[in-house]
């Protein structure tokens, strides 16, 4: 899941950035609403982390600038924690949900989690296909009741797949969600992750199909 952190705090943006990366996303961070409108026109994302107090163009600008060329993105917007009417502004133009500063860093995940369900219309956070699991609350996955140890991208990977069983994902959709955009991405990165996937899954696991020329496909049951 890539998501994406607007905040002109560099410390505090580091610092989500580093909490958020360890939960299992895939994150970029802008310090700018000119530079998030930029990125966000050209980039996908399952989901905006938005302060509201930037500097220049501010969070309800840069909210309403989204809106109204209907980016249906979820934001979770960041407020001070006596900002009550910035919080309902923020709701009224648009937001999903707000976090008040400060905050713990596993509310926050568990809200993007919560937010990033709900926009894919999928409230159970646990994902099935046959004997396997990925439980997207705690980050773990199962085979056969047996839990599998998988690396960040890895389980990116797999909980993209696991999200459209059956169906083709192209390789562009998953390195959009398993890369930031500044990361250099080897060409053969993502076959690298996917070989190793296969492997840990192996033999009692939902295959994974190549695709020539298109991406991947996890059979379904």
């Amino acid at each position: 899941m890539r998501v994406m952190i607007v905040e002109d705090d560099r410390s505090l943006a580091r610092g989500m950035e580093a909490s958020m990366s360890a939960a299992g996303f895939a994150l970029d961070c802008v310090f700018s609403g000119e530079e998030a409108i930029d990125v966000l026109t050209t980039e996908p994302y399952n989901l905006v982390i938005l302060d509201l107090g930037l500097p220049g163009m501010d969070g309800l600008e840069v909210l309403g600038c989204l809106r109204r060329r209907e980016m249906q993105t979820p934001v979770l917007i960041l407020t001070a924690r006596d900002a009550v009417n910035d919080r309902i502004a923020g709701l009224d133009c648009g937001a999903d949900d707000y976090l008040t500063k400060p905050f713990h860093p596993r509310e926050l995940a568990s809200r993007v989690r919560a937010l990033i369900r709900r926009s894919q219309g999928t409230a159970d956070p646990v994902l099935r296909i046959g004997a396997l699991t990925l439980d997207r609350s705690t980050r773990t996955v199962e085979l056969n009741g047996t839990t599998i140890d998988l690396r960040r991208r890895e389980l990116a990977v797999l909980e993209t797949l696991m999200g459209r069983p059956g169906k083709v994902v192209t390789r562009e959709c998953l390195i959009a969600e398993v890369f930031n955009f500044a990361d250099a991405v080897a060409p053969n990165a993502l076959d690298v992750y996917v070989s190793r996937l296969r492997r840990k899954l192996m033999p009692d696991g939902p295959a994974i199909r190549t695709i020539r020329g298109l991406g991947y496909m996890l059979e379904g049951e």
